[in-house]
């Protein structure tokens, strides 16, 4: 193992242990064993945590329900990525996704003293001036932190969002243990289809927002000015003056959470004006505005006393680019029209593929059959959740990489389609989102678009005449100079030049030895009585030198041997 996850390793020993107990305790000692986590820590376990390897215990539960509970048990961090691969379906199979989305949200209740000593490092002296009153009964506790209602001085209600003491070490901990498996994952395994480097370092940059508040609150700012206009649909509003970056103070919800109530117990005009104005919030964010609320699940979603709906929890957001949406335009249309090379083309700038795999005749024909699906529809009456779902089951069955953000948007959609369709069966999301789809497409392909793109076109071809000669003066003057240097990369060669190299040095050291044994031998024959130059003993040391070395030699070349085959 390289040096940093040998590093990492003896720093988080105790920390491997607990999580090989749990795994060996949900019945996984088949994935401690092919991950090699029992032989490079067993020694360390009986030496710093005095303890015999723990038994597994069987279990009627799937592996997803098995590995569910382990993830419960594991805490806060891994509970967390669990949630966010729940999000990511093109990574895990789809039913461990849908197993992870029941993920507990509840946690242990921290004490008040707690919390309250929290909140005194965080404001110190200054939080009498800030905070009158905190009601010691949290109305939530969560993995990463738990809600308390409080009234500032000025007599304003929040709630305040509060991090668990110590949340920071454990998740700084826990992502060191996660990048050195990514990276012994990627090291073993190359037929995954993305890398695991990359996820982990994708769940850490997620995870980092999660232990600093300030992300949530700006967050929440943005999508409450995008809806100044909209005072059906609303986001809590931050008072900056009583939060940090542990803490969060916010807006109190006068209402009732969905999640707390059976449908059947709210009003029949709230439900529907929820789903109405639900819809309308998350589809003109994703469609619309590119920023949007990534998780808009019943228990984010208040129902407030005058029908209005309201969002809570912003610190899951995504953001669609400008080109991103541009290619779902196309995506649309091209559907639409039944053109399967523009849709080819959307499947090549979303997932990165290369050329030569969008030519795959499986590849095509899996696109075809996405696009024999949406026959018959119109820009109008095309449903963007199942669509985009098909799209990326189609890319996944290929082991192509949906991007994070349309993942993200595609959860958006699809939950608040569930929201819909258990308080209002009766409503019709595709008909509702017919204007927003429209826009998106004329966005794109309205004559004002494509004068827009054209104009901005010309203006980078302008650029570029304008720059051209002084490129092309920076290349000669580098090639009169002899200074022109080209740089080849080299892709798929690095087993067959370690190979190359590998032969390389067995027969150098081959003839090493080889030169050793004979001149060994020489000096043994050279050897006469009386010499005062001992040559018979110092070619016996030398052949004994070669023994040992050709030894060496061969336990050197049967590990090297035994790691290609891993």
């Amino acid at each position: 193992m390289y040096a940093g996850g040998i590093h990492r390793t003896i720093k988080n020993v105790r920390r491997y242990g607990e999580i090989i107990e749990v795994l060996f305790r949900h019945g996984f000692r088949d994935i401690v064993s092919e991950t090699g986590l029992d032989r490079w820590l067993e020694s360390g376990k009986r030496l710093l945590l005095r303890q015999s390897a723990p038994q597994e215990h069987e279990s009627r539960e799937t592996r997803a329900q098995r590995l569910r509970r382990a993830m419960e048990d594991l805490g806060p961090t891994f509970m967390k990525l669990g949630q966010v691969l729940s999000c990511r379906p093109d990574l895990i199979p789809e039913e461990w996704a849908e197993e992870f989305r029941n993920l507990q949200s509840n946690a242990v209740r921290l004490p008040f003293e707690e919390i309250e000593r929290r909140l005194n490092e965080e404001f110190g002296d200054r939080l009498d001036e800030v905070i009158a009153w905190i009601d010691p009964q949290p109305l939530a506790a969560a993995s990463m932190a738990q809600v308390h209602r409080a009234r500032l001085t000025d007599g304003t209600p929040v709630v305040l969002k509060v991090l668990r003491p110590g949340i920071e070490d454990v998740t700084q901990s826990d992502m060191e243990i996660l990048r050195t498996l990514a990276e012994f994952a990627e090291s073993r395994f190359t037929d995954l289809g993305y890398s695991p480097t990359e996820v982990v370092d994708e769940f850490a940059r997620e995870l980092e927002r999660e232990v600093d508040l300030t992300h949530e609150g700006r967050a929440t700012d943005r999508l409450r000015a995008y809806f100044d206009d909209a005072p059906s649909i609303r986001f809590p509003e931050i008072y900056w003056s009583a939060s940090t970056h542990r803490v969060l103070a916010m807006q109190e919800f006068k209402g009732t959470l969905l999640s707390s109530v059976p449908a059947s117990e709210i009003p029949e005009d709230h439900r529907h004006a929820v789903v109405r104005h639900g819809a309308e919030a998350v589809l003109r964010q994703c469609l619309d505005l590119g920023f949007f609320h990534a998780d808009p699940h019943p228990g984010n979603l208040f129902v407030l006393e005058d029908g209005a709906v309201g969002f809570i929890d912003c610190g899951m957001t995504g953001q669609i680019e400008a080109r991103t949406a541009e290619s779902l335009a196309t995506l649309v249309l091209g559907v639409v029209r039944g053109d399967l090379d523009s849709v080819m083309r959307v499947v090549g700038t979303l997932s990165d593929a290369e050329p030569a795999k969008l030519e795959d005749r499986a590849v095509r024909a899996d696109v075809r059959d996405f696009v024999a699906q949406f026959e018959h529809a119109t820009v109008g009456r095309i449903d963007m959740p199942a669509l985009l779902d098909a799209f990326f089951k189609k890319l996944r069955r290929h082991q192509l990489r949906c991007p994070a953000d349309l993942v993200l948007l595609i959860k958006a959609l699809t939950t608040i389609q569930s929201v819909a369709r258990d308080l209002d069966p009766k409503f019709d999301l595709v008909e509702f989102a017919s204007p927003h789809v429209e826009r998106l497409v004329k966005r794109k392909y309205s004559v004002g678009a494509m004068r827009r793109r054209f104009e901005r076109g010309m203006a980078e071809y302008a650029e570029l005449a304008e720059n051209l000669p002084t490129e092309v003066r920076q290349v000669l003057t580098q090639i009169r100079r002899n200074r022109l240097a080209v740089n080849l990369e080299h892709r798929g060669l690095t087993r067959m030049t370690q190979t190359i190299e590998h032969a390389s040095r067995n027969i150098a050291f081959s003839l090493a030895i080889a030169g050793l044994v004979v001149g060994s031998s020489i000096l043994v024959h050279a050897d006469r009585p009386g010499q005062t130059i001992p040559f018979a003993t110092i070619g016996i040391i030398g052949l004994a030198l070669a023994l040992v070395l050709t030894i060496g030699h061969v336990l050197r070349n049967r590990r090297w041997l035994r790691s290609r085959k891993d």
